[in-house]
């Protein structure tokens, strides 16, 4: 089995996410990187996209989550992220989400407060 690691690097949204009334309100800029570790060798040998994950559908997946919801954390984003891919992908055996929060209210000059998120998939253990 070939493990390989397909990306989908830094996805913007605008959203509503934050612990402060302010953030609910206004909004604010969102940066989402997700890893998904998979078999990738029937994908590459026969060039075929049924054989590996369709990044366009995981970021669908994740334009979802993040623009149809208003959570306190970072944190519930990536976490709800990761277990949605893993859920809707079978053939994802391990995903790493980071999700980035531009100018985060923190007292002072800062780019980006940032949580990651990994997950990987148990096997099923047959009893």
């Amino acid at each position: 089995m070939a493990t390989g690691i397909v990306r989908l690097i830094n996805a913007v949204f605008y959203a509503h996410h934050g612990v402060m009334k302010e953030e609910h309100r206004l909004g604010g800029r969102f940066e989402v990187d997700v890893e998904m570790s998979l078999d990738v060798d029937e994908a590459a040998a026969h060039d075929d996209l049924t054989k590996t994950v369709d990044y366009e559908r995981i970021y669908q997946l994740v334009q979802q989550i993040i623009l149809g919801n208003r959570f306190y954390l970072i944190e519930r984003l990536a976490l709800l992220i990761a277990r949605e891919i893993l859920a809707q992908h079978a053939i994802v055996d391990a995903v790493q989400v980071t999700v980035r929060k531009s100018n985060p209210p923190v007292g002072g000059p800062c780019d980006h407060a940032e949580a990651v998120y990994s997950i990987t998939r148990t096997p099923d253990v047959a009893n």
